[in-house]
């Protein structure tokens, strides 16, 4: 571990380095959770916290000290510290998805993704704040408290992921957890100038992680580099008999190579929708960057992107609204004193008024309208075959390139309260959704700042070409590092 005078104090070494001094006994697993932990107090005021895992983290780096003292190799991640965005099922705090609903939840078990990082020899700290339930770009709808962005305590970090970029950027730890269902890694990444990776539909288990909307619900790694990210990702995905939509892996996603000359396209309608000019000023001079180093770039246009906002809107409230069908106070969520109650409708009432928060009720609602009766065929239904409409396209885009790349957002990071209006919020996510309903892989990689604030480049690939965009991704990120 180095130490800088840089404004986020702390550069990890990458996480395969720390491993290995962990399984050599050069450096202990409980310095590293120590000096997690330390860190995580010297910056709660950025609010990317919950809470922190400190007992049974320290029971972890011990155990795996002891291990490695007698002899034991314990693995690839041997005492490295990671962050969870706390609607991933952790033992050692709550898991509360930053709504009011769930607090004082403690999980029964932990989520898959959780136990194979574990299995590998990662120590959970901590758990990371978050718009309540994932709703949200901004982590201004947590329950709690809202996220501040590293880089100026008045500006948003992104979300709903924001506590976990944010965490990245301070160097809290060497990586988070985060989900992504329309853009919710890779926003907050570009915002806080780190990696967020979005891997392929399926390709990493749900299980075991609060559901926000089931058919776009992602899970991946926020890390410092394309190389960690790569790691962690190798080391979560693949298929598990606890969800049903997961996916094969391929032999690993840590074989990062060259790629020969890739076709990548800019997409036209993600350059023409707004974007602040000095954003698109870093993404010409990215593309320029890529075909200096072989790649061929062309502009390519997809004329129904502009309708993957309208579309996922329609469709993810819908899910959303079944989803959150569950938390009435009997099943799950809060419960009130019965005494306080005259029947059980009143129970549910009460449980959804004081447990959910304006945007929870928000997307619960919209989801209801648009699944009711006369409203199905004229929303839901429509928005399912523009759903298709765009998969359609992207794949025929995929056809003449290897790659699409723009920005991840059409402007950097906004100041706190600066956008009340829920519409206006929406509309952040315009250049994000299309791959999420589409299922594709997609990254945020930084490109530069405009205004000191990051700027991240998203570049998208085929379903299940994970291996060859993080390939790319990695081609760029050497380029750009100089």
């Amino acid at each position: 571990m180095q130490v800088s005078d840089s404004k986020m104090q702390v550069v990890w070494e990458p996480i395969a380095d720390l491993a290995k001094s962990v399984n050599s006994g050069s450096v202990s697993a409980l310095e590293l959770v120590e000096k997690s932990l330390g860190l995580i107090e010297k910056h709660k005021e950025f609010n990317s916290i919950i809470a922190t895992t400190e007992t049974r983290a320290k029971q972890r780096a011990m155990q795996i000290d002891s291990d490695i003292a007698d002899g034991k190799t314990v693995g690839r991640l041997a005492g490295v510290p990671f962050v969870a965005k706390d609607n991933f099922l952790t033992f050692g705090s709550e898991t509360t998805a930053a709504s009011n609903i769930l607090k004082g939840f403690e999980a029964p078990y932990q989520s898959t993704a959780i136990e194979k990082l574990e299995a590998e020899g990662a120590i959970c700290v901590a758990k990371a704040n978050l718009d309540a339930f994932a709703h949200g770009a901004s982590t201004e709808n947590s329950d709690f408290f809202t996220t501040k962005n590293p880089h100026d305590m008045s500006k948003v970090p992104g979300g709903s992921s924001g506590g976990s970029t944010a965490s990245v950027a301070l160097k809290l730890a060497p990586f988070a957890l985060g989900t992504d269902t329309g853009g919710s890694i890779r926003l907050p990444a570009s915002f806080c100038g780190v990696v967020g990776y979005k891997p392929s539909y399926g390709l990493v288990s749900r299980s075991g992680v609060v559901a926000m909307a089931s058919s776009t619900d992602v899970i991946g790694p926020i890390a410092s580099s394309v190389e960690d990210a790569s790691l962690v990702l190798d080391v979560i995905a693949g298929q598990d008999p606890l969800d049903s939509t997961t996916i094969e892996r391929c032999n690993s996603y840590t074989k990062l190579s060259a790629v020969n000359k890739p076709k990548v396209g800019i997409v036209k309608e993600y350059m023409e929708q707004g974007v602040n000019p000095k954003v698109k000023e870093l993404i010409i001079k990215a593309a320029d960057d890529l075909k200096s180093d072989g790649a061929e770039i062309t502009e390519i246009s997809i004329p129904s992107l502009p309708l993957s906002l309208a579309a996922y809107y329609i469709i993810v409230p819908a899910e959303i609204s079944s989803n959150l069908g569950r938390y009435d106070g009997q099943r799950f969520g809060k419960s009130i004193n019965s005494g306080d109650v005259n029947d059980l409708e009143e129970n549910y009432s009460r449980v959804r008024q004081e447990g959910f928060g304006d945007e929870a009720k928000r997307r619960i609602m919209t989801g209801t309208y648009v699944l009711s009766s006369g409203y199905y065929d004229a929303y839901y239904k429509k928005a399912q075959l523009v759903r298709t409409k765009i998969i359609n396209d992207l794949n025929e885009a995929f056809n003449k390139v290897d790659f699409l790349m723009g920005p991840v957002s059409p402007q950097v990071a906004w100041n706190i309260g600066e956008i009340a209006d829920p519409l206006s919020m929406y509309l952040v996510d315009i250049m994000t959704v299309a791959a999420s309903i589409a299922g594709l892989p997609a990254i945020s990689i930084p490109c530069g700042t405009v205004s000191d604030m990051p700027v991240g480049l998203q570049l998208i690939a085929p379903y299940k070409q994970d291996l060859k965009l993080l390939s790319l991704a990695d081609l760029y990120e050497r380029r750009s590092n100089g």
